[in-house]
């Protein structure tokens, strides 16, 4: 039988369609995830600095271990500022080492274009801050008051993701604009004080009436008191909400806009 007869027995030949975008951001989370998870210190690191914290500073204190309310407030606390940690130092220093490397020139070079590889780091952002919380929740469960109910539990996971949103802008924003040897001082600069002027390290309600007017518009305190809310049912002040939206839209222009300038820089 020739070649024409055997093609026609086959049928036409079917050309495979572009990927649906769904798998592109898949395939990308997973390549990003894989990528991490393969230096595990990177992955201890998160898990562990919230933890030890919670280890030193809250359960030998045991007004607060031996309350529930303070318990359960003292982990939303640290767990906010594991979040915090988990993006930027992921997403500051993680995404600035990335673009040293030889072969992310490749990749952003692919016609996917840079949403689905946007979006994989966003999934890998909220896989990431939820690993980072297992052990701090452990610890909380084991040797402190802390309660949650189903709802609670519920809840404060949901709100754990959305208040996680501004800080991986921040983190991506950092790493696209900035070289790996500047974006990890940087990062410190910004975790630290946004940490302590949010709350997260000393209660905001022992705070100076001028230094907690302040705390209110920055995106560390927002997430703080929202998260506090979901966990205990104390109500956070009015403009939690707003404020973190509005860092959440600052940032998430910021971060296109240091990545096109990125890109424009190396690939003219």
């Amino acid at each position: 039988m020739t070649a024409v007869g055997q093609a026609s027995l086959r049928g036409p030949r079917v050309s495979r369609g572009p990927r649906a975008p769904w798998r592109l951001v898949l395939l990308h989370t997973r390549y990003q995830f894989l990528e991490t998870v393969r230096v595990p210190i990177a992955v201890i690191g998160n898990m562990l600095f919230p933890a030890l914290a919670m280890v030193f500073f809250v359960v030998p204190q045991h007004e607060v271990a031996g309350n529930p309310v303070f318990a359960t407030a003292a982990v939303g606390q640290l767990a906010m500022f594991a979040v915090m940690s988990t993006c930027l130092f992921t997403y500051g220093a993680g995404v600035a080492e990335d673009r040293q490397q030889a072969f992310d020139p490749y990749v952003r070079t692919l016609p996917a274009g840079a949403g689905p590889r946007l979006a994989g780091r966003v999934l890998n952002g909220g896989i990431f801050v939820l690993l980072g919380l297992a052990p701090l929740a452990l610890i909380g469960w084991l040797f402190t008051a802390a309660t949650l109910t189903p709802g609670q539990l519920f809840a404060g996971l949901a709100t754990i993701l959305a208040v996680a949103l501004p800080f991986l802008l921040i983190g991506m924003s950092i790493g696209y604009a900035l070289s790996a040897k500047a974006a990890l001082p940087v990062v410190q600069v910004v975790l630290f004080p946004m940490s302590f002027a949010g709350g997260l390290f000393l209660p905001a309600e022992m705070f100076p009436g001028w230094l907690n007017a302040f705390s209110q518009w920055l995106p560390s305190r927002a997430g703080r008191d929202l998260l506090i809310q979901a966990l205990t049912g104390h109500e956070a002040y009015a403009m939690a909400i707003p404020v973190l939206a509005g860092w959440t839209v600052l940032f998430a222009a910021l971060t296109v806009g240091a990545y096109r300038r990125d890109e424009g820089r190396r690939f003219r």
